[in-house]
């Protein structure tokens, strides 16, 4: 990578969440169809994934989730940065949001992909609104990361993914702003989920998933269907502007122009900071 404010050879996207196989679960396919358009992908699990056995001890399995999560990065080529911090113990705080930065200044991305800021694990949360801070702060010179890197310059668009199930955690269901088409890459993402293999077992006794990569195909068609598409889509809504970049900036839409559905409205009259809606 070029050093931070220095001009990029290519446009880069970060996929920023909680968790090894949280990317695969709600964001890569619009990550890969990114990679096809030009951008470098770069990929960063926040947490080390530690708590995902119920069989090995800590450290193994956060060593064996670190390999999954770098051999589902390397599948399409991304870049992957390793965790600093370990499961549950992803905290908004002073320490985790200066070294995040760091990472965000180094990778001076032009899309950051976060999850959605309402979710049913606080991990999940924690880790969005770390990235948020992390990308407003990239070009603030007077700010102090850890280790130190200097201010990068440049605007950056931030967007949220749908949270996992497509409701909120008081089960409300949540309407996306924009769909991405990714059907001609579910197999790639279901790929990279496969990656994940000490998940398989975890899943099916913590939270009743037999087999993830289904859940995780159904998830994406339930969201297509819902309107109105064939296949499968992701879900996204564009952060406020203020602070990343011009109004206008939008370079996910503009690099994914064909694969892009926009979504009608929610006419329900309601104001809600979670994007939700009753049903």
């Amino acid at each position: 990578m070029n050093p931070p404010g220095e001009p990029c050879d290519r446009p880069r996207v970060l996929a920023c969440v909680a968790h090894p196989d949280d990317v695969e679960f709600v964001m890569a396919g619009t990550l890969i169809l990114l990679a096809e358009a030009g951008y470098e992908p770069h990929v960063m699990n926040i947490a080390d994934g530690s708590l995902g056995s119920t069989s090995a001890g800590a450290e193994e399995t956060a060593g064996r989730r670190l390999a999954e999560a770098r051999a589902a990065a390397e599948s399409i080529g991304a870049i992957h940065h390793p965790p600093i911090a370990r499961d549950l113990e992803l905290f908004y705080c002073d320490r985790l949001l200066r070294r995040l930065a760091a990472v965000v200044r180094r990778i001076n991305p032009t899309i950051v992909l976060v999850q959605a800021p309402f979710d049913y694990m606080e991990d999940h949360m924690n880790a969005s609104r770390l990235a948020v801070s992390a990308t407003f702060s990239k070009g603030m010179p007077n700010y102090r990361t850890d280790p130190p890197v200097d201010a990068a310059g440049g605007p950056c668009a931030v967007c949220h993914a749908m949270p996992h199930g497509l409701r909120d955690p008081l089960r409300r269901r949540v309407e996306p702003e924009f769909l991405v088409d990714i059907t001609r890459c579910i197999g790639r993402k279901a790929e990279m989920l496969a990656c994940h293999h000490s998940q398989r077992e975890f899943l099916t006794q913590s939270q009743a998933m037999d087999s993830f990569v289904e859940t995780m195909r159904a998830m994406a068609a339930e969201l297509a269907n819902r309107y109105g598409l064939a296949g499968y889509a992701e879900g996204w809504r564009r952060r406020l502007h203020l602070g990343f970049g011009e109004e206008d900036f939008d370079p996910l839409r503009d690099a994914l122009g064909e694969s892009i559905y926009e979504c009608e409205p929610n006419d329900s009259g309601k104001e809600q900071g979670d994007g939700s809606s009753d049903e």
